[in-house]
């Protein structure tokens, strides 16, 4: 067998492949939830419901609210190397822009989200 057609037979499972994956799992090949940056931005989209009094007044002086917060958060970049981990509790230091308006904050969760998912900004 020649190189050639080694190489158009490669090509053809790679993009029978393709086709295939894009067949069965559809959005899923091109959504990135599924990296760790992914997966906290998912969970405080769907989490991030309160806010300490400090980050409340924060909020007000940017003219923001949780909403918009949870609603830009797909645009947001997760800092691991800020963020930090205690035996209960997950604190992400996560940075982006919302409403045109640069915004730094620390979101506290719980790490069994089962026993309580909601992501609070502090």
């Amino acid at each position: 067998m020649t190189f050639s057609k080694r190489l158009r037979l490669f090509m053809l499972g790679i993009g029978l492949g393709t086709i295939v994956s894009f067949a069965m799992f559809g959005k899923g090949c091109t959504n990135t939830a599924w990296t760790p940056d992914g997966r906290v931005r998912l969970r405080m989209k769907s989490t991030l419901v309160r806010a300490t009094p400090a980050a409340q007044q924060q909020l007000e002086a940017l003219s923001l609210d949780l909403a918009a917060l949870r609603a830009n958060m797909d645009s947001c970049d997760v800092d691991f190397g800020d963020s930090r981990r205690t035996d209960d509790s997950l604190y992400y230091a996560i940075s982006g822009t919302v409403k045109g308006k640069a915004v730094s904050f620390n979101v506290a969760a719980l790490r069994d989200y089962v026993i309580d998912s909601t992501g609070y900004w502090t």
